[in-house]
């Protein structure tokens, strides 16, 4: 099996639980007590991880080898490298790699209680509830924060912008970025929005001092909108930043619209960071709306007639649909 392994990087939990199936009884012993607790596994020495699994010295080397390590210190390296991902992410293990009958009671009881959580969080009232309080409890966090933040100056920046160009990396920030386009071009401000990095180094190379970049990222530490970035700002581009305060994207920033995540052990669901961000970009879009109101009122204004008489809807007492659903 060894020799079919690729070198390199590779994630060891997920190459441990492909294992399994074919390993002997001594080195599956040994990855039952290593998924069990993968930092203790890491912190460990090849005889206490003997000892604990109860087999030999020799086969935790034989363990190490048959998952792609070289040795044991590669194993407990990259051990310690995916316990670093997070407790939260690990703490239900594919059952495959449970002891057999008669050992690791312990392990096969906290198996249970984590699929137990998971089944009562399953109910439809109660998801409900826990997800709701998720998204409050971000928006309640971002709220102090965002009233500190400089509105004003960003959306004096975007009204005076000759073009505007919203960067967004990954899930929430790439859909957000469209969203702020959207919301953009109903106030009648020429906006582009872009995920792909290429095409993000690409753009920001043809910027101009009169230009703005909205930058969108949680953490605010993704390499390549980082680039794109700096690549704008090297030519004379101004940055709006709505991230982590204290992200490198948020060094690089103009004017810095801090969002704070604090994400919860519950791992199922998508994370709440995304509605701080939403929240952000809404007050962001008010108060540049607000900035010009009668240029503003009378766009949405088109906007509304436009689109009532396109759905046949002039008249049916539509009034207060939201304006362009």
């Amino acid at each position: 099996m060894n020799s079919a392994v690729e070198p390199g990087r590779f994630d060891i939990v997920a190459r441990i639980a492909q294992c399994v199936p074919d390993l002997r009884p001594a080195e599956r012993d040994v990855a039952a007590l290593i998924l069990d607790d993968l930092a203790a596994a890491a912190r460990a020495s090849i005889g206490e991880l003997a000892q604990r699994a109860g087999v030999s010295v020799a086969s935790v080397t034989r363990f190490a080898k048959t998952v792609g390590c070289q040795d044991v210190r590669e194993l407990k390296l990259r051990l310690a490298q995916a316990a670093a991902v997070g407790e939260r992410f690990l703490r239900a293990v594919p059952a495959v790699a449970r002891k057999q009958e008669g050992e690791g009671k312990g392990r096969r009881r906290k198996q249970r209680a984590a699929e137990a959580s998971v089944e009562d969080a399953s109910a439809d009232v109660s998801l409900a509830t826990r997800v709701y309080e998720e998204i409050h409890g971000a928006l309640a966090r971002n709220h102090e924060l965002l009233r500190q933040a400089p509105f004003a100056d960003a959306a004096a920046a975007l009204a005076n912008a000759r073009m505007i160009y919203v960067f967004g990396m990954g899930g929430g920030s790439s859909a957000l970025a469209d969203e702020m386009r959207f919301r953009l071009v109903r106030l009648g401000r020429p906006v582009a929005s872009y995920q792909d990095s290429l095409l993000q180094r690409m753009v920001a190379s043809t910027l101009a001092p009169d230009c703005v970049v909205v930058a969108l990222s949680v953490t605010g530490r993704v390499p390549e909108l980082l680039d794109a970035c700096r690549i704008a700002r090297d030519y004379g581009a101004k940055l709006i930043a709505l991230t982590a305060p204290a992200s490198p994207l948020a060094a690089l920033a103009d004017w810095l619209v801090p969002i704070v995540a604090s994400e919860t052990d519950f791992i199922y669901k998508p994370s709440s960071s995304r509605y701080a961000m939403m929240m952000a970009l809404d007050v962001l879009v008010t108060k540049l709306a607000m900035s010009q109101p009668e240029q503003s009122r009378e766009l949405l204004r088109r906007m509304k007639h436009t689109l009532d008489a396109h759905r046949g809807t002039a008249g049916r007492g539509g009034e207060r649909q939201p304006l362009g659903d």
